[in-house]
């Protein structure tokens, strides 16, 4: 059973820039609003994670295939701009929002002293891209022996067949699987 003083729900990539590439993205928002707005009133907190750089991406290898392919649409984006947080899903004042450089939330961001200042042990975790975001946080998560929920409508990849398919066969083995409503139900 899931002890509520150290879950958090994780509200990962959902950034205005990245939805907008999505197909029925809406659909997607309306759910994880949903999710936000249980753990609020459950007094869970709730952490997002946006993918940002610095002026002149100092961040941005030649060497990160992504990142790098990235580089020229960076460079003509304010950076203020392509990290602004959908404003369905925008966090409230004392809300964190850590700012990774990477797929993985873990990865150059403060959310593991955020997660362990609050004693949090369980992540409930959901965003866009299934490929990207939640592949690589969530198996960062496993090995960081965080107990693991992944909210399948609560998150979106570009492909349909790779999100089944990473629920199914690779997030199964380390988290539990759920959706948004099933999860608020537990």
């Amino acid at each position: 059973m899931e002890n509520k003083n150290s879950t958090a729900l994780l509200i990962l990539d959902m950034q205005e820039r990245l939805l907008e590439r999505l197909e029925n993205s809406e659909k997607l928002i309306e759910t994880v609003s949903k999710a936000i707005q249980y753990a609020r009133e459950n007094k869970i907190p709730v952490i997002y994670g946006v993918v940002g750089f610095r002026n002149g991406l100092p961040e941005v290898s030649s060497n990160n295939k992504t990142f790098g392919n990235l580089r020229p649409m960076l460079e003509q984006s304010r950076l203020e701009d392509f990290t602004k947080i959908s404003t369905q899903l925008a966090p409230l004042e004392n809300e964190p929002i850590v700012i990774k450089k990477r797929f993985s939330t873990f990865v150059g961001s403060d959310l593991e002293v955020i997660l362990r200042s609050q004693n949090i042990k369980h992540l409930v975790m959901c965003g866009v891209v299934t490929s990207g975001v939640i592949l690589s946080t969530g198996l960062e998560a496993a090995d960081k022996d965080y107990q693991l929920t992944i909210l399948s409508d609560g998150c979106q990849d570009h492909h349909v067949d790779v999100h089944q398919m990473l629920m199914e066969k690779v997030f199964s083995r380390c988290a539990e699987i759920q959706t948004c409503e099933e999860w608020m139900k537990a």
